[in-house]
């Protein structure tokens, strides 16, 4: 059949998710009902440990960039980098954070500000972070734009960049396969190509599956929403299941194109379409309130950031289950195929070169695009007097928001292109990501094995918006995000370990 696979991950993971896809699809009802009480038990169960885990990982990450580590080149010290720093930075935006930016970028700093706002903020029912800023705006805007930050800064980027960094130093200088299993060569030894790397890999796979799963039903919500905001095309099931379907079949064309021709390609056609949208809002909108509300902001998010991190004794639990620990089961789960994309266009860089790239420069882009389009959509509500973006559904924010300014028409349909370009760019990603996993480390692996990984990415999503629309895709992706954590946090000390022997290696030569 021309493939070239992995056998135990590959059948192993693709046998359950096919099985998956075939029981979601005919048990709709009861899956529906099982993934509504099985997003809150996770989260209140598991909440510390994500915490404490995403914390760790930040810590980490800040550590290497100071050790002396941090002059290692990914791939030899007369390695010099695949890709300049305009595509990668490129490629790095639209895999990682791309239909997350698209969604959130208004609702969230509207949800924080309106739950820290509110009369019953710092209740038992409020969904305020530390407890919000009853009656007051202007503490309530500083929070939850805080709120917003802490969720798209350091602590996602370090999951990132640790998964990417221990991929690229095993595989470029240690010449070992490019798979989530090579990076435990140091704790495993030679066992690492036996079970104990097959379990690493399948778990790897599941998670990147389920992470993309949850991205492309959101992406789907908010291009349904947007479209029928401007073209009146009913917000449906059927809708968002034939945008999902189209989209894929557009995917299809860019994983066969493979990574130069059809991955960088289209991120750089994404990024110069997110800076021109970026550029509207920030001219257009509330410019003075966006540039200094950049460092407000910013100064606000550090100053929280210790309360915000707390795992433990939180009396806002609502918001710490419902937000911060849903956002870091994603991110992890989100790990391997960023991750590993990352790693894919990051040799020659050094490691201090590398974290500092990865960790703190789209920090401060995510922190810029959450800045600008939350503190438009905040000035329509407390400066201007309307609610309108604040009554409106999660998905539909964006839209709203746009709508109050100039030529709405023009940046709407601009952000219904950039949710399905992002969409693209995450699926053809991930089936780039999970086929090399499922290869073993093989990066040039059998176009019609992308094929298969990239249409399943899309039967995944569209059976979970079946059986409970986004609560079921979010469920999915924390239950898949918990037991990869564990395997990151092996990880670290793997990394540890290779780097200390790499360090030594080039001081006796």
């Amino acid at each position: 059949m021309g493939l070239d696979i992995h056998n135990p991950v590959f059948f192993i993971s693709g046998g359950i998710i096919v099985l998956f896809v075939f029981f979601a699809a005919t048990f709709q009802a009861p899956l529906s009902d099982f993934f509504g009480w099985l997003r809150p038990t996770v989260t209140d169960t598991f909440d510390w440990f994500l915490a404490t885990a995403a914390n760790i990982f930040v810590l980490f990450c800040i550590i290497l960039i100071f050790s002396p580590f941090g002059s290692i080149r990914l791939g030899g010290k007369d390695a010099v980098p695949d890709f300049s720093y305009t595509g990668w930075f490129a490629m790095l935006f639209a895999a990682g954070m791309g239909i997350g930016l698209m969604f959130y970028g208004v609702s969230e700093p509207v949800s924080h500000f309106s739950a820290s706002f509110a009369a019953d903020a710092g209740t038992a029912e409020s969904w305020a972070p530390l407890g919000g800023a009853a009656g007051d705006a202007e503490a309530a805007r500083r929070l939850g734009m805080a709120a917003t930050i802490f969720h798209w800064g350091l602590h996602p980027w370090a999951i990132y960049a640790i998964v990417g960094l221990a991929l690229a130093f095993f595989a470029y200088n240690r010449g070992l396969p490019l798979t989530i299993r090579s990076a435990f060569f140091p704790l495993l030894g030679e066992r690492v190509w036996g079970w104990p790397g097959h379990i690493i890999d399948v778990l790897a796979v599941f998670a990147t599956l389920f992470g993309l799963a949850t991205s492309l039903g959101i992406g789907a919500e908010q291009a349904n929403a947007g479209l029928n905001h401007l073209f009146g095309l009913p917000v449906s099931e059927t809708s968002k299941i034939m945008l999902i379907i189209g989209i894929t079949g557009i995917a299809l064309f860019s994983v066969v194109a493979g990574l130069d021709a059809g991955v960088k390609r289209l991120s750089e056609i994404n990024m110069a379409l997110a800076a021109l949208l970026l550029l509207f809002v920030i001219l257009i909108g509330p410019t003075l309130a966006i540039v200094t509300g950049f460092f407000e902001y910013l100064a606000a998010y550090v100053a929280n950031l210790p309360a915000l991190s707390n795992p433990f004794g939180r009396t806002d639990q609502h918001f710490f289950d419902g937000w911060t620990a849903f956002y870091w089961a994603w991110w992890i789960s989100w790990s391997p195929f960023v991750g590993m994309f990352i790693a894919r266009v990051s040799r020659g860089r050094t490691v201090r070169e590398f974290l500092i790239c990865v960790l703190l420069i789209p920090s401060l882009v995510c922190i810029l695009w959450m800045t600008a389009f939350g503190s438009a959509a905040l000035d329509q509500i407390i400066e201007q007097g309307t609610n309108a973006v604040a009554e409106a559904t999660l998905e539909l924010q964006l839209f709203v928001m746009l709508e109050a300014m100039p030529l709405a028409a023009f940046t709407s349909f601009l952000g219904i292109v950039l949710v399905i370009v992002f969409f693209v760019t995450s699926s053809d990603s991930g089936s780039l990501v999970i086929d090399t996993i499922t290869a073993g480390g093989k990066v040039d692996a059998p176009v019609p094995q992308r094929v298969f990984w990239a249409v399943f990415e899309g039967l995944v999503a569209v059976v979970l918006l079946l059986a409970g629309g986004l609560s079921a895709l979010q469920a999915a992706a924390i239950t898949t995000g918990i037991p990869f954590a564990v395997v990151l946090l092996g990880m670290c000390a793997a990394l540890w370990k290779g780097l200390s022997s790499e360090r030594a290696r080039l001081q006796t030569t």
